[in-house]
C-alpha cells in the first residue's frame, strides 16, 4: 500500500459521506443506533459489529495504521517506532505506520478501508465509532487504569488573566472543532466559569494543542483551551518552560486517546491484534514521552466514552453524520485558512 493513496484522503474528507448511499447498508439490521448506515450494532454496545457476510471480513498481509494528530505527526512516528517493530513480530504481518494530517483525514481513512487500526483523540473517537467502525479496545495507562487527561484553561505566566471570566472579548485559542478538550469540553464547562465561548469570545481554531500553546507562549492568543497530556509532554521535552505558563482552569478528567480496530477484521486477527497491544511494555522513551504510562489498558467504549458522549451531547455535536460533515468541513476551513499564503506586499507607487 502506497502511502499517496492515503494522501489524497485528507482532500476527500468531510465530503465522501455524502457521497456514500444507504444501499451499502447491512440488509435486516435490528439496532444501529447512532452508527452510519453502513454499520449495525444489534448487541448494543455502541460499536459496530461484524459484517453477517463472512465474505466480506479481511485479514490483510499488510496492516496500516495511524496515530492521532494532536502533534507534529512526525514525532510519533518514531516515538511508536519500537512497538511498531514489535507488533509487526507479534501479528506475524507487516506493519505500517502512516502520519495523518487530520482528525477528519484518519477517520476517513478507516472508514475507507485504508487504516485497519488507529489511536484517535478523545473527542474524535466518537466519530471513528460511528462513521468508521472504529472499535476502541486499548487506552495508554498503568497497570492500573488507564491515563487520564484535564482540559486546562492557560495564560502567561506574566499576563493579568486570574480566572477565565477575565478572558471577554479577548483572543482565545481553540484547537479543532472535533476535539473534546480543545473545542466541545470548553464550550460545556468554561459557560458555569463565567465565560461564554461565541458570546464571550469568538474561539480561534489554532489546528492542533501544541499550536495552541505556542500560540499563547508567542502572544497570538491571551488564552488557550489545551489538553493537560500535551501540555504536560511539552514541558516533558523541552519545548516549552511551563513555569512561563499559569494554568487558571483546570477540568474533571477524561479518557485520553483510544486505539480501535477496524469492525471488519477478522476476530482471529483482531485478538491476535489485542492481545499483542495488552502484552507490550514501552520501552523507557516511550514511558518519558507518555508521562509514565507503561501499557495500554483495555477500554470499553460505552463505559469509558460515557462523559465524552455526554460533552458531546449538550455541546450540540452528537456523534453522527450531520455533525460529522459540518465540524469536517469546519476543520478544512480552518486548515485551509491557516495555510493560506501571505499577502503579496504592495507595489510602490511609481515616483
Amino acid at each position: 500500500m502506497k502511502p499517496t493513496v492515503l494522501t489524497s484522503l485528507a482532500v476527500l474528507a468531510g465530503c465522501a459521506l455524502a457521497s456514500l448511499s444507504p444501499a451499502g447498508a447491512q440488509d435486516g439490521c435490528g439496532n444501529r443506533g447512532q452508527l452510519d448506515t453502513l454499520y449495525c450494532d444489534e448487541d448494543k454496545d455502541l460499536v459496530a459489529d461484524l459484517p453477517k457476510d463472512p465474505s466480506k471480513l479481511r485479514d490483510p498481509s499488510t496492516l496500516v495504521w495511524a496515530y492521532t494528530p494532536v502533534e507534529d505527526p512526525a514525532i510519533y512516528a518514531n516515538i511508536f517506532k519500537p512497538f511498531t517493530d514489535y507488533l509487526g513480530q507479534c501479528v506475524g504481518k507487516r506493519i505500517v505506520y502512516y502520519p495523518v494530517q487530520s482528525n477528519s483525514a484518519e477517520i476517513e481513512a478507516m472508514r475507507s478501508g485504508r487504516l485497519h487500526f488507529a489511536g484517535f483523540s478523545t473527542g474524535p473517537t466518537g466519530f471513528a465509532v460511528n462513521m468508521a467502525g472504529a472499535v476502541p479496545f486499548a487506552a495508554k495507562g498503568t497497570e492500573k487504569e488507564i491515563r487520564g487527561y484535564n482540559l486546562l484553561a492557560i495564560v502567561k505566566a506574566s499576563s493579568p488573566y486570574q480566572k477565565l471570566a477575565d478572558l471577554k472579548d479577548r483572543k482565545v485559542a481553540h484547537t479543532a472543532p472535533s476535539s473534546n478538550s480543545g473545542n466541545l469540553a470548553p464550550r460545556v464547562l468554561f459557560p458555569d466559569e463565567g465565560l461564554k465561548p461565541d458570546t464571550d469570545y469568538k474561539p480561534l481554531m489554532s489546528g492542533g494543542h501544541d499550536k495552541s500553546v505556542l500560540g499563547v507562549a508567542s502572544g497570538d492568543y491571551d488564552m488557550a483551551a489545551v489538553a493537560s497530556d500535551v501540555f504536560e509532554r511539552m514541558g516533558v521535552r523541552g519545548t516549552i518552560k511551563p513555569a512561563e505558563f499559569r494554568i487558571i482552569y483546570k477540568s474533571p478528567i477524561f479518557p485520553t486517546s483510544s486505539f480501535a480496530h477496524a469492525h471488519d477484521l477478522k476476530p482471529e486477527l483482531a485478538k491476535k491484534l489485542k492481545d499483542c497491544f495488552y502484552a507490550f511494555r514501552f520501552p523507557a522513551e516511550m514511558t518519558k514521552e507518555f508521562n509514565g504510562d507503561d501499557r495500554f489498558f483495555p477500554v470499553s467504549y460505552a463505559k469509558d466514552w460515557a462523559v465524552v458522549r455526554d460533552v458531546a451531547e449538550r455541546s450540540g455535536t452528537p456523534y453522527n453524520k450531520a455533525a460529522y460533515e459540518q465540524e469536517s468541513k469546519r476543520e478544512a476551513e480552518a486548515a485551509a485558512k491557516r495555510n493560506a499564503p501571505a499577502a503579496p506586499a504592495a507595489t510602490p507607487p511609481k515616483q
